[in-house]
């Protein structure tokens, strides 16, 4: 196990060089020069010539990628144009909000899904399993931007229990990390609902039936042990897409995390801050799959990691 961490953690070096020079050449092949629009419309010709000097702008472009990887391996992600200050510091505020709002989101996917997936496959061809599929299917087709602002007219609005925008307490993670969370709800209870399904019609299910085992126990200690993996595998893809789908909700609800700062940032072609919170996002994507895979081998044994 230690080894297969060991190999996963150096792979992560290469795909995150491959990510930084995709992102450094997307951003130095669009229209646009980033010196003008840092040094904003009513700066002089001097002003870009001595913002284009003090970045490095001025240079080929195989210059300026080895002067990028040279600072980004003593940790410095550059600094922004807008503010002056360090990417880090930006994404070291930001950060915490984007993840608090993504576990939150992924907490309501996985407490309301597997539930309800669960009773699903229990109850196969019913009423109640032909209303889990249709909502699942209106879930999935959701806009996040568009459930949000419906989320904010109802109980900001109209009812005025909950704050539309902002982060502070926790009745301003609730709107957002709906709309976040509400869309993989029906991902985990379909998934569910066919994980259970197949598992359910295994030899050992009828057997463990015929011993006298009660529903309950069958269901929660084998059937949905067994039918896990497959949420597992879905709860690490699905992580990472919240964690890019908060950047929309974040606009939405004024939350400040690293999705609204990387928007703000690429608005003004801030292209060390783009560069910085991108490489942020493939980094926790790529760590949060290594878990899945570590918490395999504690679900099902037999895995064995060569």
């Amino acid at each position: 196990m230690a080894n297969y961490i060991f190999r996963r953690l150096l792979m992560l070096v290469p795909m995150l060089l491959g990510v930084s020079l995709a992102v450094f050449l997307i951003l130095h092949l669009i229209p646009g020069d980033p010196a003008q629009m840092a040094a904003g419309p009513d700066a002089t010709q001097a002003d870009v010539e001595q913002i284009r000097t003090n970045y490095g702008l001025d240079k080929p472009f195989v210059a300026q990628y080895g002067i990028y990887l040279s600072k980004l391996l003593h940790g410095d992600l550059g600094d922004s144009f807008q503010t002056l200050a360090p990417v880090t510091e930006g994404i070291a505020r930001t950060f915490p909000a984007t993840l608090e709002l993504a576990v939150a989101g992924m907490l309501i996917a996985v407490i309301f899904g597997v539930p309800i997936g669960i009773y699903s496959a229990l109850h196969p061809r019913r009423t109640a399993d032909r209303l889990v599929t249709s909502l699942a299917v209106l879930g999935i087709s959701t806009p996040g931007f568009f459930l949000g602002l419906l989320l904010m007219l109802l109980f900001a609005s109209e009812l005025n229990v909950l704050p539309p925008t902002g982060r502070g307490t926790w009745a301003h993670l609730v709107l957002p990390s709906l709309t976040l969370g509400l869309p993989y709800v029906a991902t985990f209870a379909r998934l569910t609902r066919t994980s259970m399904l197949d598992v359910l019609a295994e030899d050992f299910i009828r057997t463990a039936r015929a011993k006298g085992l009660t529903w309950g126990k069958l269901t929660y200690r084998h059937a949905l042990r067994n039918a896990s993996i497959p949420l597992v595998t879905m709860l690490g893809l699905d992580f990472g897409r919240l964690l890019g789908g908060a950047v929309i909700v974040e606009k939405v609800f004024s939350w400040p995390g690293m999705g609204s700062y990387m928007v703000d940032a690429i608005m003004v072609r801030d292209i060390y801050v783009i560069q910085g919170t991108i490489l942020v996002f493939a980094t926790s994507v790529v760590i949060i799959n290594l878990i899945v895979d570590v918490i395999y081998g504690a679900l099902d044994p037999r895995i064995a990691y060569s």
